[in-house]
Protein backbone atom coordinates (compact mmCIF):
# COMPACT_ATOMS: atom_id res chain seq x y z
CA UNK A 1 0.00 0.00 0.00
CA UNK A 2 1.67 3.74 -0.74
CA UNK A 3 1.73 5.34 1.90
CA UNK A 4 4.29 8.24 1.33
CA UNK A 5 7.30 8.75 -1.07
CA UNK A 6 10.63 7.80 0.15
CA UNK A 7 13.30 9.64 -0.60
CA UNK A 8 16.85 8.01 -0.45
CA UNK A 9 18.53 8.62 2.80
CA UNK A 10 15.59 9.18 4.85
CA UNK A 11 17.13 8.22 8.38
CA UNK A 12 14.93 5.98 10.37
CA UNK A 13 13.83 8.64 13.34
CA UNK A 14 12.22 10.87 10.32
CA UNK A 15 10.58 8.02 8.77
CA UNK A 16 9.15 6.99 12.08
CA UNK A 17 8.30 10.66 12.99
CA UNK A 18 6.65 10.91 9.37
CA UNK A 19 4.69 7.81 9.99
CA UNK A 20 3.19 9.05 13.13
CA UNK A 21 2.41 12.46 11.42
CA UNK A 22 0.80 10.44 9.02
CA UNK A 23 -1.45 8.38 10.91
CA UNK A 24 -2.51 11.81 12.35
CA UNK A 25 -3.33 13.10 9.47
CA UNK A 26 -5.64 10.69 8.95
CA UNK A 27 -7.42 11.02 12.19
CA UNK A 28 -7.61 14.52 11.54
CA UNK A 29 -9.62 14.08 7.85
CA UNK A 30 -11.96 11.49 10.11
CA UNK A 31 -12.80 13.84 12.79
CA UNK A 32 -13.22 16.74 9.70
CA UNK A 33 -15.39 14.32 7.79
CA UNK A 34 -16.92 13.95 11.53
CA UNK A 35 -17.69 17.95 11.78
CA UNK A 36 -19.00 18.41 8.32
CA UNK A 37 -21.55 15.37 8.31
CA UNK A 38 -23.15 17.30 11.73
CA UNK A 39 -23.38 20.56 9.88
CA UNK A 40 -24.81 18.89 6.74
CA UNK A 41 -27.36 17.33 8.89
CA UNK A 42 -28.68 20.77 11.05
CA UNK A 43 -32.04 20.69 11.02
CA UNK A 44 -34.01 23.36 9.37
CA UNK A 45 -32.97 27.07 10.19
CA UNK A 46 -34.90 29.89 11.20
CA UNK A 47 -37.01 31.49 8.88
CA UNK A 48 -34.96 35.42 7.96
CA UNK A 49 -36.41 38.41 6.76
CA UNK A 50 -36.08 38.69 2.98
CA UNK A 51 -33.35 41.30 3.22
CA UNK A 52 -32.91 44.03 0.39
CA UNK A 53 -29.45 44.43 -1.43
CA UNK A 54 -28.14 46.86 -3.75
CA UNK A 55 -26.26 45.70 -6.69
CA UNK A 56 -24.05 47.66 -8.98
CA UNK A 57 -23.58 46.78 -12.60
CA UNK A 58 -21.70 43.31 -13.45
CA UNK A 59 -19.35 45.10 -15.67
CA UNK A 60 -16.89 46.79 -13.79
CA UNK A 61 -16.50 49.12 -16.16
CA UNK A 62 -19.89 49.91 -16.54
CA UNK A 63 -19.41 53.56 -15.44
CA UNK A 64 -22.94 55.22 -14.14
CA UNK A 65 -25.62 52.25 -15.13
CA UNK A 66 -28.00 52.66 -12.19
CA UNK A 67 -27.97 50.03 -9.13
CA UNK A 68 -30.71 47.94 -8.22
CA UNK A 69 -32.20 46.65 -5.56
CA UNK A 70 -32.15 42.67 -5.17
CA UNK A 71 -33.47 40.87 -2.61
CA UNK A 72 -32.06 37.96 -1.01
CA UNK A 73 -34.48 35.30 -2.14
CA UNK A 74 -33.55 36.05 -5.52
CA UNK A 75 -29.93 35.39 -5.14
CA UNK A 76 -30.83 31.71 -5.42
CA UNK A 77 -30.97 30.69 -8.85
CA UNK A 78 -32.42 27.68 -8.75
CA UNK A 79 -34.10 24.81 -6.72
CA UNK A 80 -32.59 22.84 -4.22
CA UNK A 81 -29.39 25.62 -4.37
CA UNK A 82 -27.55 26.75 -0.90
CA UNK A 83 -26.46 30.55 -1.02
CA UNK A 84 -23.03 30.98 0.24
CA UNK A 85 -22.62 34.58 1.76
CA UNK A 86 -18.95 36.13 2.64
CA UNK A 87 -19.39 39.02 4.76
CA UNK A 88 -16.68 41.13 3.83
CA UNK A 89 -14.91 43.96 6.10
CA UNK A 90 -15.58 46.90 4.39
CA UNK A 91 -18.12 50.04 5.22
CA UNK A 92 -19.25 52.14 8.02
CA UNK A 93 -16.30 52.15 10.98
CA UNK A 94 -14.09 49.59 8.20
CA UNK A 95 -13.18 52.86 6.02
CA UNK A 96 -10.69 50.88 3.70
CA UNK A 97 -11.05 47.37 2.73
CA UNK A 98 -9.85 44.43 5.03
CA UNK A 99 -6.65 43.67 3.83
CA UNK A 100 -7.45 39.99 4.82
CA UNK A 101 -11.19 39.74 3.64
CA UNK A 102 -9.49 41.08 0.40
CA UNK A 103 -6.70 38.02 0.25
CA UNK A 104 -9.98 35.25 0.57
CA UNK A 105 -11.85 36.93 -2.06
CA UNK A 106 -8.43 37.07 -4.54
CA UNK A 107 -9.14 33.13 -3.63
CA UNK A 108 -12.78 33.42 -4.37
CA UNK A 109 -12.80 34.77 -7.46
CA UNK A 110 -10.36 32.42 -8.44
CA UNK A 111 -12.87 29.11 -7.78
CA UNK A 112 -16.13 31.00 -7.98
CA UNK A 113 -16.87 28.94 -11.67
CA UNK A 114 -16.20 25.93 -9.89
CA UNK A 115 -18.43 26.84 -6.88
CA UNK A 116 -21.45 27.89 -9.06
CA UNK A 117 -21.99 24.53 -10.48
CA UNK A 118 -23.05 23.08 -6.83
CA UNK A 119 -23.87 26.65 -4.92
CA UNK A 120 -25.03 30.06 -5.48
CA UNK A 121 -22.27 32.30 -3.94
CA UNK A 122 -22.29 36.40 -3.29
CA UNK A 123 -20.36 38.65 -1.38
CA UNK A 124 -21.43 41.61 0.62
CA UNK A 125 -20.59 44.16 2.40
CA UNK A 126 -21.65 47.63 4.09
CA UNK A 127 -20.04 49.75 1.63
CA UNK A 128 -21.84 51.43 -1.59
CA UNK A 129 -22.04 49.88 -4.54
CA UNK A 130 -19.29 52.07 -6.27
CA UNK A 131 -16.81 51.44 -3.49
CA UNK A 132 -17.43 48.02 -3.90
CA UNK A 133 -16.83 48.12 -7.69
CA UNK A 134 -13.96 50.17 -7.44
CA UNK A 135 -11.91 47.61 -5.22
CA UNK A 136 -13.34 44.85 -7.51
CA UNK A 137 -11.34 46.52 -10.10
CA UNK A 138 -8.26 47.20 -8.65
CA UNK A 139 -8.01 43.76 -7.15
CA UNK A 140 -9.52 42.10 -10.86
CA UNK A 141 -12.40 40.48 -9.38
CA UNK A 142 -14.82 39.65 -12.25
CA UNK A 143 -16.80 36.30 -10.87
CA UNK A 144 -18.27 37.28 -8.10
CA UNK A 145 -21.48 38.96 -7.42
CA UNK A 146 -20.37 41.90 -4.84
CA UNK A 147 -23.58 43.46 -3.00
CA UNK A 148 -24.07 46.16 -0.40
CA UNK A 149 -25.93 45.71 2.43
CA UNK A 150 -27.48 49.51 1.89
CA UNK A 151 -29.84 50.31 4.78
CA UNK A 152 -30.49 46.59 5.71
CA UNK A 153 -29.59 45.21 9.00
CA UNK A 154 -28.14 42.13 7.40
CA UNK A 155 -25.22 42.28 9.07
CA UNK A 156 -25.95 43.46 12.33
CA UNK A 157 -28.43 40.55 12.43
CA UNK A 158 -26.43 37.93 11.36
CA UNK A 159 -23.25 39.31 13.98
CA UNK A 160 -20.78 40.43 11.34
CA UNK A 161 -21.61 44.72 12.66
CA UNK A 162 -21.89 45.65 15.74
CA UNK A 163 -23.88 48.69 16.99
CA UNK A 164 -21.64 50.70 16.24
CA UNK A 165 -20.83 49.83 12.65
CA UNK A 166 -17.69 47.98 13.77
CA UNK A 167 -16.89 45.43 10.99
CA UNK A 168 -16.06 41.73 11.28
CA UNK A 169 -15.98 38.57 8.66
CA UNK A 170 -18.37 35.83 8.43
CA UNK A 171 -19.28 33.06 6.32
CA UNK A 172 -23.21 32.38 6.45
CA UNK A 173 -25.34 29.82 4.41
CA UNK A 174 -29.08 29.96 3.24
CA UNK A 175 -31.38 27.48 2.37
CA UNK A 176 -34.94 28.59 0.20
CA UNK A 177 -38.05 26.36 0.79
CA UNK A 178 -40.15 25.45 -2.10
CA UNK A 179 -42.88 27.93 -1.04
CA UNK A 180 -39.69 30.84 -1.66
CA UNK A 181 -39.01 31.03 2.44
CA UNK A 182 -35.58 31.73 3.45
CA UNK A 183 -33.94 30.00 5.96
CA UNK A 184 -30.70 30.30 7.96
CA UNK A 185 -28.68 27.37 7.93
CA UNK A 186 -25.24 27.63 9.30
CA UNK A 187 -22.94 30.98 10.03
CA UNK A 188 -19.26 30.61 10.85
CA UNK A 189 -17.48 33.75 12.53
CA UNK A 190 -13.72 34.06 13.19
CA UNK A 191 -14.25 34.17 17.19
CA UNK A 192 -14.83 30.77 18.48
CA UNK A 193 -14.25 31.53 21.97
CA UNK A 194 -13.15 33.84 24.04
CA UNK A 195 -9.76 32.63 23.70
CA UNK A 196 -10.08 31.49 20.08
CA UNK A 197 -10.00 34.94 18.26
CA UNK A 198 -9.18 34.42 14.49
CA UNK A 199 -9.59 30.82 13.57
CA UNK A 200 -13.32 30.32 13.22
CA UNK A 201 -13.63 30.36 9.21
CA UNK A 202 -10.02 29.22 8.50
CA UNK A 203 -10.86 26.30 6.31
CA UNK A 204 -11.98 29.41 3.63
CA UNK A 205 -8.54 30.44 3.03
CA UNK A 206 -6.36 27.63 1.72
CA UNK A 207 -3.10 30.05 2.26
CA UNK A 208 -3.27 29.50 6.05
CA UNK A 209 -3.26 25.51 4.51
CA UNK A 210 -0.09 25.97 2.85
CA UNK A 211 1.74 27.87 5.15
CA UNK A 212 0.82 25.12 7.79
CA UNK A 213 3.27 22.87 5.21
CA UNK A 214 6.20 24.89 6.16
CA UNK A 215 8.38 24.35 8.97
CA UNK A 216 7.76 27.88 9.57
CA UNK A 217 3.95 27.64 9.85
CA UNK A 218 1.84 30.79 10.05
CA UNK A 219 3.86 32.83 12.44
CA UNK A 220 2.79 36.50 12.64
CA UNK A 221 2.12 37.15 8.87
CA UNK A 222 -1.15 39.34 7.87
CA UNK A 223 -1.87 40.12 4.71
CA UNK A 224 -1.72 43.48 2.94
CA UNK A 225 -3.49 45.11 -0.07
CA UNK A 226 -0.12 46.05 -1.65
CA UNK A 227 3.28 44.17 -1.57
Amino acid sequence: MHRHTRLSGESAEYLAAREELRLAEIELMRHREQVAARRRALPPGPEVEDYVFLEGPADLDAGDEPVREVRLSELFTGPDRALVVYHFMYGKQQTSPCPMCTLWIDGFDGVARHLAQNADFVVAAAAGPAALRAHARDRGWSRLRLLSCGDSTFKYDLGSEDEDGAQDSTVSVFTRDGDGTVRHFYSAHPRMADDIRERGIDLLNPVWHLLDLTPGGRGDWYASLDY
